[in-house]
């Protein structure tokens, strides 16, 4: 399907997403645990792209969730997902969202403080319902990743410090509307090496065990995500290589994996199409101004995160080096800085690589622009799965006051 045929049907910006690929990639993570006879859950992890047509792809190929709000527990359950597949994570949440989430009983909450814990049992005695909970462990692992997206340290707001957590453990039992099911571990996100996992699984391993010989069940153990992808030249390990390093290590524990990739799943397999407006030099520099910016893809802004880019139709030349950079009113909107570009006109489209994670689910209507429309691809066929904003979209549920005496 050429991405020109999508411009001129749909216009640009614009997110394209491969369905083949999505289901490649569910595949090919899924496939060793399979094949391994390893009993496990694969959750992917919405925050990475939560379009209800993906969701509703991944639930067909037999894929639970990692939520961590309750809309995307809404989502979640729109897109036809078997609550008994769905975790929740995430340290803010609220009475309501723990209410819905027991009412719509998932298997479980991972549970990132004590305080949490405290008011899920008192959301759950109120409803006379009992609530399966995890404690989410923070192991003091370092996973050499942006710190933004580092998780597993103690100075991170994530989790429980593993030297604290058999008390809370042991808090937990006590409850009367609180049953521990499990025990949850997630360090961080775009991790390209091995060790981190290893390390973090051999701590988390030796409390597990510590809890299973003080009387506790511990049915499941929740390993996360964030196995990162190739943007440029990266080489992360292969989900077959980092699923079978962990099924090795807890064969003796007797639980139910479960995995949260995000995005692994959905980076590769998606692509931001946008239209060259201007060519600009000054004394100092080139720029390329497109129609997308750090309103659609943040990362690079963000994270100084690398996104290819590649010419949708190729022109001759060399090319040249230059900022490629958006219309919103910041310096800091740019998604590539001093990049040899490829040789580009006004009016040409441009595809922004890897775009299928973490692009249209941090996207913003700054600026007062539209967010752009997403679109699925299915052999020689697409359907538009989003729509692009209106003007009226981006002031619907606004409302002019009206005080006495104006």
């Amino acid at each position: 399907m050429p991405l020109n045929t999508i411009a001129k049907a749909v216009g640009t910006p614009c997110y394209i997403y491969s369905s083949a690929t999505l289901n490649r990639h569910f595949e090919v993570f899924q496939a060793p645990l399979v094949a391994s006879e390893t009993d496990h859950i694969i959750c992917y992890a919405m925050k990475a792209n939560s379009s209800l047509a993906i969701l509703d792809l991944l639930v067909r190929a037999g894929s639970g969730f990692d939520i961590v709000s309750g809309g995307e527990l809404y989502r979640a359950l729109q897109a036809g997902a078997n609550p008994r597949k769905i975790v929740y994570s995430g340290v803010g949440k609220l009475p309501h969202e723990i209410q819905a989430a027991l009412n719509a009983n998932i298997l479980m909450f991972n549970v990132e403080s004590a305080d949490e814990l405290e008011r899920i049992q008192q959301v759950a005695q109120a409803m006379d319902k009992v609530a399966p909970i995890a404690l989410r462990v923070n192991p003091d692992i370092d996973p050499k990743t942006h710190p933004y997206i580092s998780t597993g340290l103690y100075e991170s707001k994530f989790g429980i410090d593993i030297r604290d957590a058999f008390a809370v453990f042991e808090r937990a039992k006590a409850l009367s509307h609180i049953e521990v099911v499990g025990v949850d571990c997630h360090i961080g996100s775009q991790i390209t090496r091995m060790q981190p996992f290893l390390d973090a699984l051999a701590r988390i391993k030796t409390l597990v065990q510590d809890l299973q010989k003080q009387g506790f069940q511990i049915r499941y153990l929740d390993m996360g995500g964030g196995l990162g992808i190739p943007y440029d030249a990266e080489e992360p390990p292969l989900p077959s290589e980092y699923t079978q390093a962990i099924v090795e290590r807890t064969r003796d524990l007797d639980c139910t994996l479960i995995f949260e990739p995000g995005r692994v799943i959905a980076g590769n397999a998606g692509v931001l199409l946008t239209e060259v407006q201007y060519l600009k030099q000054n004394r100092e520099k080139r720029f390329v101004i497109v129609d997308t910016g750090m309103h659609h893809l943040i990362r690079p802004t963000l994270y100084h995160a690398y996104q290819a880019v590649q010419a949708v139709n190729p022109r001759e030349g060399a090319g040249f080096v230059a900022d490629l950079v958006g219309p919103i009113c910041e310096s800091g909107d740019y998604l590539a800085k001093d990049r040899h570009l490829p040789e580009v006109q006004q009016g040409d489209l441009l595809a922004l690589m890897s775009a299928g994670a973490y692009g249209y689910s941090m996207a913003s209507f700054y600026n007062s622009y539209a967010r752009p429309a997403e679109v699925l691809v299915k052999g020689d066929q697409y359907a538009l799965i989003r729509e692009r904003d209106t003007l009226e979209d981006m002031v619907r549920g606004e409302r002019l006051p009206q005080f006495d005496g104006d």
